[in-house]
């Protein structure tokens, strides 16, 4: 029999932690391969991670409870054959033009030599904002003591010790501790809720608001308190995992430079087409022609020529990605949801058509596969579903920049020397200013604009 040791899969390039929710199998248990092994929640899923492999499970290396990092170990497999896998990988180096850019802040991430696994999605969806930073880790001791291999990847992280106390900090918790001034004392007097007690970022962040927010000797509190009787105007709702981590993601994409433009555009031919269409397309597809593919069609044919809407900030360089995937926010039963349509520029409208209802299928029905979530390089927001006629949302990062279409509305418009009843549309653009500047934005939303407004009666749509 060989020992394997089974990694926790990637989700997404910039989820860097998992939770370990429940483990669906015993130490012992027989397994066959794609059997659900364990349950894990990250910022983007809920999901189950199957076995990638027959066999027995053998130890259990992380706790339920606790949050690792992506690609650490989290069980061994006992197998007939050894058996070699790989964890989801990012997008190769051969995808991207890099552009020189002042300074530079590189980050290595170590390649594991384990088994990595499958993943199916299950429970809560991701969402729209949830991109986590190079996170803490869980690991404990014993189990880097027990793998070597697991010692080579987890060499960024720091133990200290006092006393008889050994303490495992990331890079994470060093950094934030080194910002706030929390000395080693502190830290050690932590109960950590990671593995083996470590310290995780959750942990320091509540230490810290703790902290700050704790009344001294020297200060009296004067506010009147009405102790006699609880609120009954409030109903508290418990923060899920997720949504903490979507709120801690949303306030730190806040600290990208955001600009933001707006341009109209005349969208009678784009209406006129589908309406004459949609009957006899809906014969044929069985789904409806919405607006929605032939507006991604006019974005992903204007990134074509903006290529710096298709990037990826990199402190010293601009990284140009050459693939066009496009994320589509949608409305799913437990909260926005981001799934990608990979190489969109390659499809007609009818084929982007086809892709969009079969995403938005699943995600409203939470049967989300891993690559429905992964590799998006830009993300198409249509909040005039919803009747807007403006918004600015907020960048996914680490992309740098994002669209959204507004509601479709009938008014008057000036044309030469006389007034027509047209149908009009606001195009939204947020994006990083560190990246792009008003003209390349403007260049870009004229491009959409453009593109939008040729549409008429001989536009082809397969």
């Amino acid at each position: 029999m060989a020992k394997t040791t089974i990694d926790l899969p990637q989700v997404g390039e910039t989820t860097t932690e998992g939770t370990i929710q429940k483990w669906l199998k015993k130490p012992g248990d027989k397994i066959a391969k794609y059997d659900p092994l364990v349950e894990v929640e990250t910022d983007k899923v809920t999901m189950e991670v199957p076995s990638p492999m027959n066999g027995t499970l053998g130890a259990i290396l992380v706790e339920e409870g606790s949050t690792v990092a992506m690609g650490a170990p989290i069980c061994e497999m006992e197998t007939e054959d050894t058996v070699s896998l790989s964890p989801a990988t990012e997008v190769p180096s051969h995808d991207k033009t890099t552009i020189p850019s002042p300074q530079e802040e590189r980050t290595s991430q170590p390649t594991p030599n384990t088994v990595g696994g499958l993943i199916e999605q299950k429970g809560e969806l991701f969402g729209l904002f949830g991109m986590g930073p190079a996170g803490d880790t869980a690991t404990s001791n014993e189990e880097v003591a027990r793998k070597d291999q697991v010692e080579a990847s987890s060499s960024n992280t720091s133990t200290s010790s006092q006393g008889n106390r050994n303490i495992r900090l990331s890079p994470v918790v060093q950094k934030l501790a080194a910002e706030h001034d929390i000395s080693f004392d502190e830290l050690s007097n932590l109960n950590g809720s990671g593995l083996s007690g470590r310290v995780t970022k959750i942990d320091l962040l509540k230490y810290i608001e703790q902290r700050t927010t704790e009344p001294t000797s020297s200060i009296v509190d004067l506010t009147p308190q009405d102790t006699a009787q609880p609120r009954q105007d409030e109903t508290k709702v418990p923060l899920s995992n997720i949504r903490r981590r979507i709120a801690e993601n949303m306030t730190r994409a806040l600290e990208i430079p955001v600009a933001w433009s707006l341009t109209e555009v005349d969208v009678t031919g784009m209406v006129n087409l589908r309406q004459r269409v949609k009957e006899e397309f809906k014969r044929q597809e069985g789904i409806d022609l919405t607006y929605l593919p032939f507006a991604v069609q006019a974005v992903v044919q204007a990134i074509k020529e903006n290529p710096l809407v298709n990037s990826r900030w990199g402190s010293d360089h601009i990284a140009l990605l050459h693939r066009v995937n496009i994320g589509i926010a949608v409305a799913a039963s437990k909260g926005l949801v981001v799934p990608v349509i990979h190489n969109a520029d390659q499809y007609s409208v009818a084929g982007l058509a086809r892709a969009i209802s079969e995403v938005v299928q699943r995600a409203r029905e939470d049967k989300l596969r891993l690559e429905d979530v992964q590799g998006g390089t830009f993300t198409f927001n249509n909040t005039g579903a919803l009747g807007t006629v403006a918004s600015q949302p907020i960048i996914n990062h680490p992309q740098v920049a994002i669209l959204t279409t507004e509601a479709i509305v009938k008014r008057p418009v000036v044309i030469g020397e006389g007034i027509f009843i047209r149908s009009m549309m606001n195009v939204c653009l947020s994006f990083d200013h560190r990246v792009m500047d008003g003209n390349d934005s403007v260049s870009f939303l004229q491009n959409v604009k453009r593109r939008l407004e040729a549409i008429d009666d001989r536009t082809i749509i397969y």
